[in-house]
């Protein structure tokens, strides 16, 4: 056999395995922000429920704050990836502008986006899951943003869809937030309704 061919299938394997064990060990994260909350949450614990050692964890990931950062980028993308085709399909929507928002915050309002807004909130207290946090969710805002720009919001002036963009993204996390603490859902689709209105008049 081909001793190339074989070297090149070997790496291959690892590389796979390599992610397989990247992908258990984020679910598991997710299930236990969902399951426990941040403060539940222990490495430990994500090791058992990914059925991995703690030495294949610390291979990977040496901290807590390192893991939870990189399962904020899988979590992200993973609600990226839910949005995607949706967008682009908008592009030559009339109703683009409301449709868009609507597609932010579904992202924001299922049980990935609670998972992340655990890790939002923990970072406030704990500088080095911030310190983690902050150039991953930047990356990927500033990558959202972009997509936006370039599909269904594309003859939006910039000025103006930074503003509409980011005025979005933080209006929908409050609502996320609202939802999660039981708050009316009369009162939040009343909201929503009315900023897609202004945003509709803004950009009109």
């Amino acid at each position: 056999m081909n001793t190339a061919v074989t070297s090149s299938r070997t790496h291959r394997t690892q590389a796979e395995r390599s992610e397989r064990t990247r992908e258990q060990l984020f679910a598991a994260t997710i299930d236990c922000l969902l399951d426990l909350g941040y403060a539940g949450t222990s490495v430990n614990e994500i090791c058992k429920r990914a059925g991995l050692s703690r030495g294949a964890q610390q291979h990977h990931f040496a901290t807590k704050a390192e893991l939870m950062a990189h399962a904020l980028e899988y979590l992200v993308g993973k609600l990226r990836d839910q949005v995607v085709d949706a967008v682009r399909e908008l592009a030559d929507d009339p109703d683009r502008v409301a449709k868009g928002i609507d597609l932010l915050w579904r992202s924001f309002s299922g049980a990935l986006s609670t998972a992340a807004m655990e890790l939002w909130v923990a970072a406030r207290t704990d500088p080095e899951l911030r310190g983690a946090l902050l150039p991953v969710d930047r990356a990927l805002g500033r990558a959202t943003l972009e997509f936006y720009r370039a599909t269904a919001w594309r003859d939006v002036p910039t000025s103006r869809l930074d503003t509409l963009y980011w005025m979005t993204v933080n209006l929908t996390r409050g609502l996320a937030m609202d939802a999660m603490i039981g708050g009316d859902p009369v009162r939040r689709d009343q909201i929503l309704a009315e900023w897609k209105r202004i945003a509709t008049d803004m950009l009109s």
